[in-house]
């Protein structure tokens, strides 16, 4: 019997509003700061987001953006 060894899957979220938008991640090999800055093209509010995680959640690596546009204090 041999033993089978899979990569987790990466995601990436961070907030939209009130909503958590959930992103795939376009190229395994690319940092989660090439990732951010890909979608920034989508979503500009990515351009000053900063990156945190990873946090393993549903055998998935999530990385979170967060924005600090319209944020205070």
């Amino acid at each position: 019997m041999s033993l089978v060894i899979n990569g987790l899957e990466r995601s990436f979220t961070f907030m939209k509003g009130k909503e958590m938008i959930e992103l795939s991640d376009p190229n395994m090999a690319d940092s989660p700061d090439t990732v951010m800055s890909y979608y920034s093209n989508i979503y500009p509010e990515l351009t000053t987001a900063t990156v945190h995680g990873p946090v393993i959640k549903d055998d998935r690596i999530v990385y979170e953006f967060k924005t600090t546009i319209g944020t205070k204090g």
